[in-house]
């Protein structure tokens, strides 16, 4: 490996010296599938009150559902004992900020003199109707079981709020 990783090698170091992990099961003790963003402003665990093992994170830019997150959410339901599932975005958002896909790829063009058009980023203004498509995706899912309890929430980066969505 390189210098560039050495910071999180050290770090792991004294993580290893401090785990307490070991023997968790794979499971989501609290039976909880949580969609949410990359960003690093969130901290899923603490912000809902969880703890390691409580729940299954599944992260995206955008907290978007998309087809790679409804394979994941078949597998945490049949495999990994969830039973609800909640999509959190939130406020102040890159993906939720731009005017759809083609100003992102001219971003990163510009900036970078990359040609990313081959991918779908799922940008989208309209946050809570994006929300709202992607928790009806999640509920119309063939492979999903029909009393999967499914809910839709925004967190507030400035405040720490989680306010849920109603349909």
């Amino acid at each position: 490996m390189t210098d560039a990783f050495d910071d999180v090698l050290t770090a792991n170091a004294d993580y290893v010296r401090r785990f307490h992990l070991g023997g968790l099961q794979p499971v989501a003790a609290r039976g909880l599938a949580l969609v949410t963003c990359m960003d690093s402003r969130i901290e899923p665990l603490e912000m809902l009150g969880l703890k390691p093992g409580d729940a299954k994170i599944l992260r995206n830019a955008g907290a978007r559902v998309t087809d790679d997150t409804l394979r994941t959410l078949v597998l945490a339901v049949y495999l990994l004992g969830v039973d609800r599932v909640m999509v959190l975005p939130h406020t102040r958002c890159k993906m939720a900020s731009v005017s759809g896909d083609a100003e992102v790829h001219d971003i990163i063009a510009a900036r970078h003199g990359v040609d990313t058009r081959s991918l779908e980023f799922h940008t989208d203004k309209d946050q809570l109707g994006a929300l709202r498509h992607d928790l009806e995706r999640i509920r119309h899912h063939p492979l999903l079981p029909k009393n999967l309890a499914v809910a839709g929430a925004v967190y507030d980066v400035d405040t720490g709020t989680v306010t849920p969505v109603t349909e």
